[in-house]
């Protein structure tokens, strides 16, 4: 299996775990409050959304990743168009960093 999809696939396991959350505000929420290890934008995402996350995971200390797009994160989650999402975990954020190297 290659790496990217071993990444994706972690995705889906962290979402079922309810250690991944999705949306625009329910990221921004918690990226605030300190709780997100790492933020996935899908690289398809709105020039705005993309440039929003940048400032604000910078601000935060939060890592991005911007290596997947709309349709890969929609299908490793099992949902219809997601464009932001977040892990709250800090193993499954080292499994995904780890993954994509």
């Amino acid at each position: 299996m290659e790496k990217r999809e071993k990444a994706l696939n972690l995705l889906g396991l962290a979402y079922r775990a309810r250690k991944l959350i999705n949306g625009d505000e329910v990221v921004t929420d918690n990226l605030q409050k300190g709780k997100c290890k790492m933020v996935i934008v899908a690289s398809d995402a709105s020039n705005r959304t993309i440039d929003k996350f940048q400032k604000k995971c910078f601000f935060y200390g939060t890592e991005l990743n911007l290596e997947f797009t709309t349709e890969e994160i929609s299908k490793a989650l099992g949902k219809g168009l997601v464009k932001v999402v977040a892990l709250l975990d800090e193993g499954f954020s080292n499994a995904f960093k780890e993954n994509l190297r």
